[in-house]
């Protein structure tokens, strides 16, 4: 295996934990509103939702595993707010997977015109 494949199958490895997580409609919705930049406690970010508290802290445990929320304790209650950083990371590797793409298909177009 090519230097430059062995690194793309690692970061390939290390992203998809992060596209699983975020394979789920609620995950979606809870990320959505963590964006806005402000910590939520568990019975804000249940409000409007038919799911549980118990259910929303599960889908919330699996976010935080991978990096994309983090909880900060404050007394007797837990807070979550949203980390970009697992998001930038999958957006760089898409981008890369992108430009192979394109060069996949500039090498096709000049084989075809040939």
């Amino acid at each position: 295996m090519s230097l430059k494949r062995h690194s793309l199958w690692a970061k390939r490895q290390s992203r998809a934990p992060v596209f699983a997580a975020l394979g789920d409609e609620m995950r979606l919705a809870l990320i959505a509103k963590l964006c806005s930049g402000q910590p939520y406690s568990i019975s804000q970010l249940t409000q409007g939702s038919k799911l549980t508290r118990q259910a929303i802290t599960k889908h919330l445990r699996v976010l935080e595993r991978v990096g994309i929320v983090h909880s900060i304790r404050t007394g007797r209650e837990s807070r979550f707010e949203f980390d970009p950083r697992p998001i930038e990371g999958m957006k760089d590797y898409l981008n890369l997977v992108s430009e192979q793409w394109d060069q996949a298909l500039s090498r096709l177009k000049l084989f075809v015109e040939d």
